[in-house]
């Protein structure tokens, strides 16, 4: 194991980045309403947990992500192996995802965590974007109704978001 490196202030960072590049402020989404939290229904040790990922995750022998704004979705299978994951992102340093892709798609602990009992199940597939989209619009037009519509489809109770 290495050194443990210090916490990144992302928002301190890309707003570091556009003023070096010239640009103006980066302008953060804004949605004007809290987002509409639910509580569960049932105890977590019942519940299905789904996996959404934005780290560029595939799986070997999927078409990898190829630039921001890809909008895609990669359907992956759950019960896969952490070796056959790879990364294909622009905006973030994957050193760490190529060792271990469980630091940017947790399936690994999901599964543990399902068998001893802490949750009731794994969803069957997990789901992997790659995060560098700027266009707020092509995310909620298309995007995250997909996302949400195959959560239902597998009747998850809970998705676990994992941001890069």
């Amino acid at each position: 194991m290495g050194t443990r490196r210090p916490p990144v202030d992302h928002i301190v960072r890309t707003r570091d980045l556009y003023s070096s590049l010239g640009h103006e402020p980066y302008r953060w989404v804004h949605h004007g309403t809290p987002p509409p939290w639910t509580r569960l229904a049932r105890p977590l040790r019942e519940c299905r947990v789904g996996l959404v990922a934005s780290g560029g995750v595939y799986r070997a022998g999927q078409i990898a992500f190829h630039h921001r704004d890809d909008v895609s979705l990669r359907v992956i299978d759950s019960s896969v192996p952490a070796a056959e994951l790879r990364t294909s992102h622009f905006a973030y340093d994957r050193t760490d995802a190529r060792i271990d892709p469980n630091v940017v798609f947790p399936v690994d602990p999901l599964r543990s965590l399902a068998t001893a009992g802490v949750i009731g199940d794994v969803s069957p597939r997990a789901y992997a974007f790659m995060g560098g989209i700027y266009s707020a619009r092509r995310v909620r037009e298309t995007l995250a109704p997909e996302i949400s519509r195959r959560l239902a489809a597998d009747q998850v109770d809970l998705a676990l978001l994992v941001p890069v």
